[in-house]
């Protein structure tokens, strides 16, 4: 849609401008991505042209005494340019490609209604290709390139340590399960000093017509809010990668891009690469997925680099991780071109974060060891799966055993940190029982004893030699260190870290299997660490301590009571 005519010179010009009052058009605030097409579509190439400037008068569409500025990162999804004395910038554009800017720190950008950012512009003239057939709705018609396509930016104070909220996976496959969402993880964030928030994908659970609720309730947080898609986010029914996205971006914009905020630059890029519907499996509603970059992106990210300063901090954020633990040579749970990635980023402080595997996750890659790629836990756990607890809510704990929830990103210049923060417990960071009974895990002992009894207190004397106490450490990772004393003048013992599946989600699953999605079974967990109780531990009462020092140094305590019976 073209904004209004204005008196430029000798000619009257079609002025477009990316502003959050009042979207102008889907296309305005929805870009696309749409390279080497399958289908019959113009290809022509056109020149961006626009300018960047500072929204003094507050309106979103530039006026007298709104100054342009130099400088600031505009990109087509390859190329980067920045604007010169004037604000002005040029890019060339083809049908399908974004125009983004990229927030510069000290300023903010539009936003909608719902507080997402509006900060793209989509070239697709004649509009998604009404011959895909797209179950959900892509991008309407955008006609001609305007003749001057602006960005507006007001200028805010960014000190260099702030907060974001980190989700990934909401994953609602229906109305019922969104409430899930605002209730438990939404609902825990209300009032946060966090200066945004992220979401690394599965936004819905391919039914994309949920977007627009999930969009008013993640408003309500009163925070700018960024997306990027997830293999759940798709349009099925595209032929390829280059046209998946299309409700995506009419909803979003551009399906990657990136910020800074404060003295950190936030790539979000797209890595879950559409095979196309041809490639599904017999009876299945979608096609397969690989994670992959791509050239396209790669040398984006190599551009926006190439002026960020190697001091400062780089995120990265993702839905398909790197690297994952719950199958390394799974190309639709890690990244094929992950290693192009790293070497970009090498000799840089970075971290990137991830999803889609439900588990949590830390690894540290590259030729040294000093990329953090975190993967984060699901705010969906075991994709909502039971049982309900007593507000009806799916406890939904996830495979690995972590409660479903969410992580807390803390920037201060180039040092960070996260936290995990479960949804409905958020002072918990581990869980620790009692794995006492042999044959406690297999379904048919778990409905006949309550869940206490198989992994807690009293155990018999006779057991005690053969039962370990299992913590997981919801958010640990191969640098947390955990620690046990028994309360009896026992020396502190560390604990061993233990490839194996949380006793108690083996049990949540065994006994609920009614109200536990299909798909979803206990998985050997990255974070439980096992000690062997001394055998010489007599009949009473004893205080087990556990202390937890975590991936950034930080000190956690927890304990529980044993009882041991006598003969």
């Amino acid at each position: 849609m073209d904004g209004p005519i204005e008196d430029e010179g000798a000619r009257p010009t079609r002025r477009a401008t990316v502003s959050g009052l009042g979207v102008m058009a889907a296309a305005l605030a929805t870009p696309a991505f749409a390279q080497g097409t399958t289908l019959d579509r113009p290809q022509g190439s056109a020149t961006a042209t626009g300018f960047v400037f500072e929204d003094r008068s507050g309106t979103g569409r530039r006026q007298d005494g709104d100054p342009g500025l130099a400088g600031v990162a505009v990109s087509n999804g390859r190329d980067v340019v920045r604007t010169d004395e004037s604000g002005r910038y040029s890019l060339a554009v083809s049908d399908g490609d974004a125009v983004f800017v990229v927030k510069p720190s000290g300023y903010r950008v539009p936003l909608d209604a719902n507080n997402l950012p509006r900060v793209s512009y989509v070239h697709r003239p004649s509009g998604t290709p009404t011959e895909l057939g797209l179950r959900y709705p892509g991008l309407a018609p955008t006609g001609p390139l305007p003749d001057s396509l602006d960005f507006p930016l007001r200028r805010v104070d960014e000190p260099a340590a702030f907060d974001v909220l980190l989700f990934t996976d909401p994953q609602p496959a229906s109305e019922a399960e969104l409430a899930f969402v605002r209730d438990t993880a939404l609902t825990s964030v209300l009032g946060t000093s966090a200066a945004f928030g992220m979401t690394m994908g599965d936004i819905v659970s391919d039914d994309l017509s949920l977007y627009p609720r999930y969009n008013r309730l993640v408003g309500r947080v009163g925070i700018p809010w960024w997306h990027v898609g997830g293999n759940h986010d798709l349009n099925f029914e595209a032929p390829d990668a280059d046209l998946s996205r299309e409700t995506f971006k009419r909803v979003y914009g551009a399906p990657y891009y990136a910020f800074e905020h404060g003295q950190a630059l936030f790539l979000m890029l797209d890595n879950v690469r559409y095979l196309g519907i041809g490639t599904a499996a017999p009876g299945a509603r979608g096609g397969r997925y690989e994670g992959r970059f791509g050239e396209r992106q790669l040398a984006f990210v190599e551009n926006i680099l190439r002026d960020w300063p190697r001091d400062r901090l780089v995120v990265v954020g993702m839905h398909i991780p790197l690297v994952t633990d719950t199958g390394p040579e799974d190309w639709s749970r890690n990244t094929i071109d992950r290693d192009a990635l790293l070497a970009l980023l090498a000799g840089r402080p970075s971290l990137s974060v991830a999803g889609h595997t439900h588990t949590t996750e830390h690894h540290y890659l590259g030729r040294d060891g000093t990329h953090h790629h975190h993967v984060l836990t699901a705010v969906s756990g075991s994709w909502w799966s039971g049982p309900y607890d007593r507000r009806g809510i799916a406890c939904a704990d996830s495979r690995d055993g972590t409660p479903n929830g969410y992580h807390v990103l803390s920037v201060n210049g180039a040092r960070y940190t996260t936290r995990f923060v479960p949804a409905s417990e958020p002072d918990r960071a581990m869980r620790i029982t009692l794995d006492s009974q042999y044959n406690a895990r297999t379904p048919e002992v778990a409905k006949a004893y309550t869940v206490e009894r198989l992994l807690g207190s009293p155990i018999p004397v006779e057991a005690v030699g053969s039962t370990d106490l299992v913590v997981n450490v919801f958010d640990g990772g191969p640098r947390t260190r955990v620690t046990l004393r028994l309360g009896d003048g026992r020396a502190a013992v560390p604990m061993w870290k233990a490839r194996q599946p949380d006793p108690f989600v083996t049990q949540v699953y065994a006994r609920n299997m009614d109200t536990k999605k299909p798909w979803v079974s206990a998985i050997a967990s990255s974070h439980i660490w096992v000690a062997r109780l001394p055998a010489d531990l007599g009949p009473g009462t004893h205080r087990a301590d556990i202390e937890v020092v975590d991936e950034y140094g930080r000190t956690r305590h927890e304990a529980m009571i044993v009882e041991v019976t006598g003969a």
